[in-house]
């Protein structure tokens, strides 16, 4: 008999793949963000998820993370949202042996944090946060605190033209694995989500949808253990710096991909080769994630915006101008 706390890569793909169909019963549509959310966590990313209110952002990430049975939390972003509010601060407690300084933890020690309108908070906030992705710890009085395993921030935000948002800077928005544009749902989902609604569908209770644990962290991490052994040949790993160097020579961008950008693309296509069923990156894979997870580090030239170029098909065309490998 198989030991749960130690699955193999097989059952360990086979769980993962369930969860698509947990977070189905209570969020229709959304399958790119919800495989994007999986690539993250097994490559150790963070998603940016953009949308307009009320397309579920939400309820994908509280789903997701009954499904996987992760300590979730969320966190409100807003005007007076305070960095020690988020990763927590020193407070003053009293003692047998008198007031002592005691660090409080904030929410970001949680396993899947929901970071609800990141850009409807100050940059300082935004930078508070974007260090604990980065460092994968939170400093204090000197001392510094481990976050939890897995550690996964899914922060959400409206598009920037909305009234009252602060825009991620290219740098910050950099350090995001991936960002995941939730469209309006088309005519057919949106039937279905009133039917659901009509039915009794409570998004404040996800349990009542029947959502499940299918998965669990011991899956997550033998999946990316074997995600580390996927194999990259030499083709295709010219083949992802080739794409980051023909955005550096488009027109109409002023910042094409950086070194980090085409290595982020190589982590999120051997997640996807993986979760695919393969031991080896194609160049399909490259192609089917190099959307995701390089669009939001593109940065069009003044004149660009001006004329209203479309970052993705700037992205859409440098790739198409990049002979595939055999």
């Amino acid at each position: 008999m198989t030991d749960r706390t130690q699955p193999g890569p097989d059952e360990a793909r086979e769980a993962l793949g369930a969860v698509r169909t947990e977070v189905a019963k209570a969020v229709v549509g959304q399958d790119a963000a919800v495989s994007a959310l999986v690539v993250a966590l097994l490559t150790g990313g963070h998603v940016l998820l953009e949308g307009v209110p009320g397309v579920a952002k939400t309820l994908l990430v509280r789903t997701l993370a009954a499904s996987l049975d992760l300590d979730t939390k969320r966190v409100q972003f807003t005007p007076d949202l305070m960095p020690g509010d988020l990763t927590g601060s020193l407070v003053l407690e009293a003692g047998a042996g008198g007031n002592d300084l005691r660090f409080r933890e904030g929410p970001v020690f949680t396993q899947l944090l929901l970071a609800d309108e990141i850009n409807r908070t100050p940059p300082k906030t935004q930078s508070a946060l974007l260090e604990a992705m980065e460092e994968g710890q939170v400093s204090a009085d000197g001392i510094s605190r481990a976050l939890p395993s897995p550690f996964l921030v899914a922060a959400t935000q409206n598009p920037v033209e909305y009234d009252g948002t602060y825009p991620l800077p290219e740098a910050q928005l950099d350090r995001f694995l991936l960002k995941v544009r939730l469209p309006l749902p088309p005519r057919e989902d949106e039937i279905a989500i009133l039917r659901r609604h009509a039915d009794g569908f409570d998004p404040r209770r996800i349990a009542e949808a029947g959502v499940r644990r299918v998965a669990g962290p011991e899956h997550l991490a033998a999946g990316a253990a074997a995600v580390a052994g996927v194999r990259v040949s030499d083709e295709v790993a010219a083949y992802v710096v080739d794409i980051a160097r023909a955005t550096r020579d488009s027109v109409s961008l002023a910042l094409g991909v950086s070194p980090r950008g085409a290595t982020a693309l190589l982590r999120t296509s051997r997640a996807w080769a993986w979760l695919s069923g393969r031991d080896f990156v194609t160049p399909d894979d490259v192609k089917a994630l190099a959307q995701a997870t390089l669009a939001h580090r593109l940065a069009r030239r003044p004149e660009a915006e001006l004329e209203g170029v479309d970052v993705d098909q700037v992205l859409a065309t440098a790739i198409a101008s990049v002979p595939v490998p055999r």
